[in-house]
């Protein structure tokens, strides 16, 4: 279950009037347009991906649900301007992928990622996942480790995490076509806490027209209902380098602070506490966040060098 927070979903209208009001950061506003579309076959369908090219260190990010890729717009030029080859990539049934998938679940989306860096034919990569996409690069890190240079954790839900029947119920009504894209994008708009974007408005029309396709919302609702519980059984077997970032006013966690230290415990991994942020700290703070991830991938390849020569 990826949303744990009865009142967030429930007061999201509100929340949305005050973000409305809210001051766009200067940082936000200079994301750039990314390459064309391109597409990995899978099995089950089809997964559409960014690639900005260039021979440096390969970084893959994976948004979470009910989101797109567009969601690194400006994470992922800072990265690039870093040196770093950035790839982003739908989720299933999400952007520009295909839907109708067989099945829709964070260890599925970690089998994706596994793929995505054999397909594009690297020894080692980094990961950066949100939401339900930091489970997924667990799952991925543990699958692959030798081919796994570190991971980032943007935050993540990681692990099962109790939820109200009164949640759920209300959830599976929510989602609901004809109401369920423009639910969900009120509830998106909440969890930008005190700088957002100055495009949130027309990306969350172009989120809403995506989730109206056929196939879309309910990609995104099955996602809400899957478990974590597999990536979560393979925490320890993750020995890559992890970064957990998160938002200190996440309001998808009870307490993002203390979910941040566990994940970070259990995972011998830095943490990062974005002071003021919700669920998307590196959309609120780019400059902050893509500061810190450039210095620990660096560190983890310094790291890795080092442990080759001896």
């Amino acid at each position: 279950m990826m949303i744990s927070n009865t009142a967030n979903l429930l007061f999201a209208a509100a929340a949305l009037s005050v973000v409305a009001a809210l001051p766009a950061r200067a940082d936000q506003t200079s994301a750039t347009a990314l390459p064309s579309t391109q597409f990995l076959k899978m099995p089950g369908g089809q997964i559409a991906y960014d690639d900005s090219g260039g021979t440096g260190p390969l970084v893959i990010c994976v948004p979470g649900l009910g989101d797109m890729r567009q969601q690194y717009r400006f994470l992922a030029p800072r990265l690039v301007a870093a040196g770093f080859r950035v790839v982003t990539m739908d989720l299933p049934g999400h952007g520009e992928s295909s839907v109708d998938w067989p099945e829709y679940s964070p260890a599925l989306v970690g089998a994706d990622i596994v793929a995505m860096i054999r397909h594009l034919g690297v020894s080692k990569a980094f990961i950066i996942g949100n939401s339900m996409a930091g489970g997924s690069a667990v799952w991925a890190a543990a699958e692959i480790p030798d081919n796994v240079a570190g991971i980032v954790m943007i935050d993540p839900f990681t692990r099962v995490i109790p939820t109200s029947s009164a949640l759920l119920a209300f959830l599976k009504v929510a989602m609901l076509r004809p109401w369920g894209p423009s639910f969900w994008s009120m509830y998106y708009g909440s969890l930008y806490k005190t700088a957002p974007p100055a495009d949130l408005d027309s990306y969350r029309a172009a989120l809403v027209a995506n989730l109206k396709q056929p196939g879309r919302i309910e990609a995104t609702k099955a996602l809400i209902f899957a478990s974590q519980a597999p990536c979560e059984e393979r925490i320890p077997k993750v020995h890559s380098p992890v970064l957990v970032v998160m938002g200190t006013r996440d309001s998808d966690f009870d307490d993002p602070a203390a979910e941040a230290d566990w994940v970070a415990t259990h995972l011998h991994g830095k943490k990062l506490m974005v002071d003021g942020a919700g669920h998307y700290p590196h959309v609120e703070y780019p400059d902050t966040v893509a500061g810190a991830v450039v210095g620990f991938m660096k560190e983890a390849q310094n790291q890795d060098g080092e442990a080759r020569r001896n």
